[in-house]
């Protein structure tokens, strides 16, 4: 186990360098620069900018300042909002970010695993049917088009709900519906194939046949191996929902990481798209790493071997 773990350490760390390294060249491999706009800034400004930013140096000197800074976890300055950090902005919009996430998470989890069970227990029933429906509802819709939808019914036509910023309980409802209408669809679909798979295993047969209850049969034995897909989705889930939603943080009008890399790309912010490039992928490293962690606590059949 600690073998594991070792060599898991080890393989994030090279595979977060392989990531900084590609973003890190390939940024610098396209025409024009940060200070590049519709408005050329004169020659002087822009060699003062590039100067205080060391950008006016070699690229295999910009990259190992780059490579040190992160190894102490420095982000590097902002090059478009004056006086602020990479760090400073990710503190500031992940928490928004991380909060709408959560949320969705939990209720993609809660709700998805609800329909795929009672889609499971009664197979070719009209509940079954339904669900099914409502599963390739959410997985076709992309969720710009839910969000439009529900913006236009529920705020312009009802003016039931607000349709921009989170400062209320209201103001999640449908960022949350919008944005995990795929993640419920598809943990609902999962959650159903794996129940029927399991439920026609012998070890179920027998538990049947010691006369156990249904409810235990299917939430005590059943379930919990049903539950390993499942686990294995969440990795990624999490990872890419709680650093934000690019087009769900615009279309709402909320301030998280989504839309801080939308701006940031949008205005050739080196050090904002390496920032958050190396942040969402240090997330996906670490939730991957949880997930295989889990398969163990579920099932202890699984070994984890180094």
């Amino acid at each position: 186990m600690l073998n594991y773990i070792i060599k898991r350490l080890v393989a994030s760390i090279v595979t977060l360098w392989v990531i900084a390294t590609a973003t890190f060249f390939l940024m610098h491999a396209i025409p024009g620069g940060p200070f590049d706009g519709e408005k050329p800034l004169p020659p002087q400004i822009k060699a003062n900018l590039e100067q205080k930013f060391g950008l006016n140096k070699p690229i295999s000197e910009q990259y190992f300042m780059y490579l040190k800074n992160l190894s102490k976890g420095d982000l590097g300055p902002s090059l478009k909002y004056e006086g602020r950090t990479v760090n400073d902005i990710i503190e500031y919009s992940f928490p928004t970010s991380a909060k709408l996430g959560l949320v969705t998470v939990l209720c993609s989890l809660i709700l998805g695993t609800y329909l795929g069970v009672t889609a499971a227990l009664n197979q070719g029933k009209w509940q079954d049917s339904l669900v099914m429906v409502i599963a390739t509802l959410g997985v076709t819709v992309p969720s710009f088009v839910l969000a439009t939808m529900l913006i236009y019914v529920f705020a312009v036509k009802l003016l039931l709900l607000p349709s921009i910023g989170l400062e209320g309980p209201a103001n999640y409802i449908m960022p949350v519906l919008a944005l995990g209408g795929y993640s419920l669809s598809f943990i609902s679909r999962l959650t159903r194939s794996s129940l029927l798979d399991v439920i026609r295993q012998d070890y179920i047969r027998t538990a049947k046949a010691k006369g156990l209850s249904r409810n235990v049969v299917i939430y005590k034995h059943a379930l919990r191996n049903a539950l390993i897909p499942i686990v294995t989705y969440l990795g990624p889930l999490m990872a890419g929902i709680l650093t934000g939603s690019f087009v769900i943080e615009k279309v709402f009008g909320i301030p998280g990481m989504g839309r801080e890399f939308v701006t940031g790309i949008y205005n050739r912010d080196y050090s904002m798209i390496m920032g958050l490039t190396v942040f969402d992928s240090f997330l996906l490293i670490s939730f991957n790493f949880i997930v295989d962690l889990l398969y163990a606590v579920i099932d202890p059949r699984i070994k984890l071997e180094g």
